[in-house]
């Protein structure tokens, strides 16, 4: 497992879930509860510090991918901002860990899949209706 950073670099609020997901094998409760999250690791875009952040994942066609919702807020999370810099990245998701190449699914792919996330996480058809940028999706590849 990767060296853990200091608990203030965490995102504010992230800490107990993050806790409760390595307490519990990578199983989280509160709003979570039944979703599948990974933590993933990511290397700050201008401070290059390491950066931990719960995110909530899902398996398409044998795609693992994750979505930069942001809860539908008109910008990107800071955490895909960190990834666009940086592809490289490392998740822990259940009792594994590994590394990861992030890459940003083109418009036709996104289009496709969104509607099955939506399917799986009604509240993510929500959150692109709140703003008006589209919202990526993120595959992660083994590296």
């Amino acid at each position: 497992m990767a060296d853990r950073p200091p608990r203030e670099e965490l995102v504010s609020g992230n800490a107990e879930i993050i806790d409760e997901f390595r307490a519990n094998g990578g199983k989280v409760g509160g709003p979570f509860e039944g979703a599948t999250l990974l933590l993933l690791h990511t290397t700050g875009a201008k401070s290059g510090k390491k950066r931990i952040n719960p995110v909530m994942t899902f398996d398409i066609d044998g795609k693992l991918l994750i979505v930069g919702s942001y809860a539908g807020a008109d910008v990107d999370p800071a955490w895909l901002h960190n990834l666009r810099a940086n592809p490289a990245a490392h998740i822990e998701i259940g009792t594994d860990a590994y590394d990861v190449r992030a890459r940003e699914l083109p418009n036709d792919e996104r289009d496709a899949v969104y509607p099955r996330i939506v399917e799986q996480a009604p509240g993510f058809g929500g959150y692109q209706s709140k703003t008006d940028r589209v919202i990526p999706v993120i595959e992660l590849q083994p590296s």
